[in-house]
């Protein structure tokens, strides 16, 4: 009887060790990390994106640069990938910023200034998990396009 009892209680710890692990696996994000963005610029000129963990799903998203006189910023958000503007601490030209999920791979940030959309980001990263690719849509004040700019941003941790 004891036997089977630990038999039992075996089985049932090893069916909650496998279900906890796959929730895990499929809760994980594979931007959480620090990227750093590829660039010829010499120094000090510096950007570093940090992705952590935030709530259940969601993401806190840091970016702390230096350009070349060596004037450093950093801005930060936290997103649900839900879409929903939330508020921008730090960042030179956003006051709010929404993220949603577009697939696997893909993001799209939306930044705004007082309500009026300032630029979307299509954030994509590889397959192999290495690198992220931004594109930026900027625009004027009256919602008109101004330019489109890209950049790749490489895992460092």
């Amino acid at each position: 009887m004891l036997k089977r009892y630990a038999r039992t209680l075996v089985a049932l710890l090893a069916v909650a060790v496998g279900v906890a692990g796959v929730a895990s696996a499929q809760d994980k994000n594979p931007r959480i990390g620090k990227w750093k963005l590829k660039s010829e610029a010499p120094p000090p000129a510096i950007n570093i994106m940090t992705y952590e963990p935030f709530g259940k799903g969601g993401m806190r998203v840091t970016v702390e640069s230096k350009n070349g006189e060596g004037r450093e910023t950093k801005w930060t958000y936290t997103t649900m990938f839900d879409g929903k503007d939330e508020p921008v601490l730090g960042h030179p030209s956003a006051d709010t910023t929404s993220v949603k999920k577009i697939d696997d791979r893909t993001t799209e940030i939306v930044n705004k200034k007082a309500g009026k959309v300032i630029q979307i980001i299509t954030n994509v990263i590889s397959e192999d998990g290495k690198t992220i690719n931004n594109t930026y849509k900027n625009f004027d004040a009256e919602g008109k396009p101004t330019r489109t700019t890209t950049a790749v941003y490489e895992r460092i941790q």
